[in-house]
């Protein structure tokens, strides 16, 4: 299945659901015009010390969720969680979809597999039992820029060690697959961030939530219902 185009001509992803974890905050990757209009009225009211920072992060937000919607980016959420230190962590989930140009994904990928590329968990890819079928994880860390300014005072940006987690999943219904991300630069809290990934993974669905039972068509649920919040907390 090719993913349809949205309003201004934006490809949209695959459908498929997933449920966010507590600590996770959903980023808005495809905003209606409303929306982003509201921001800007919102930001324009803003006091003059605060209002040059705000546009600076809105403009950022634009092109960042431009970037994201050409990558064919259905959800992204930022998490934040205490550490033993008494400090927070933090760690950005991405899910998104990859096309395979009319290839089977599952066996593109189980091939990857028989070539050696899953021999163990550190070196490449591994099989993993979901729900949804036959999902392939790898994870590596990796160096990459530092947000905010150099302590250093010097022009380079910073760079630092990021532990990357992804869970390839075969989308039964086309030649697509769906990948589940999750990075921190928590390197010393892999275990944990894998545990975490892999549960998010295990609530990926190809089926609709919103469905009734044995429905064929789309129901919406009453407003302030138990079955709308169910539906919101999917992607």
């Amino acid at each position: 299945m090719s993913a349809p185009k949205g309003a201004g001509g934006v490809r949209l992803p695959p459908a498929f659901w997933y449920e966010i974890p507590h600590g996770y905050l959903r980023l808005d990757v495809y905003p209606t015009a409303e929306r982003l209009d509201d921001l800007a009225r919102q930001i324009l009211a803003l006091p003059e010390e605060v209002r040059e920072r705000a546009d600076e992060v809105f403009r950022l937000y634009c092109i960042v969720m431009w970037e994201m919607q050409k990558r064919l980016v259905q959800g992204c959420a930022m998490g934040m969680h205490p550490d033993d230190r008494g400090g927070v962590t933090t760690s950005v989930l991405t899910l998104f979809s990859v096309e395979t140009r009319n290839v089977d994904p599952k066996a593109a990928l189980v091939t990857l597999m028989a070539s050696g590329a899953g021999e163990s968990a550190e070196t490449g890819i591994v099989p993993v039992e979901l729900p949804c079928g036959l999902g392939f994880q790898t994870e590596t860390v990796r160096r990459t820029m530092a947000p905010g300014r150099p302590e250093g005072g010097g022009d380079e940006p910073e760079q630092q060690p990021v532990w990357q987690g992804t869970i390839a999943i075969p989308d039964v219904r086309s030649s697509a697959i769906i990948a589940v991300q999750l990075v921190t630069s928590s390197v010393d809290l892999a275990d944990d961030y894998r545990n975490v990934l892999r549960g998010v993974a295990s609530t990926v669905s190809f089926t609709n939530p919103g469905l009734a039972d044995g429905a064929s068509g789309a129901v919406e649920p009453e407003p302030g219902s138990a079955a709308e919040a169910v539906r919101n907390d999917f992607g």
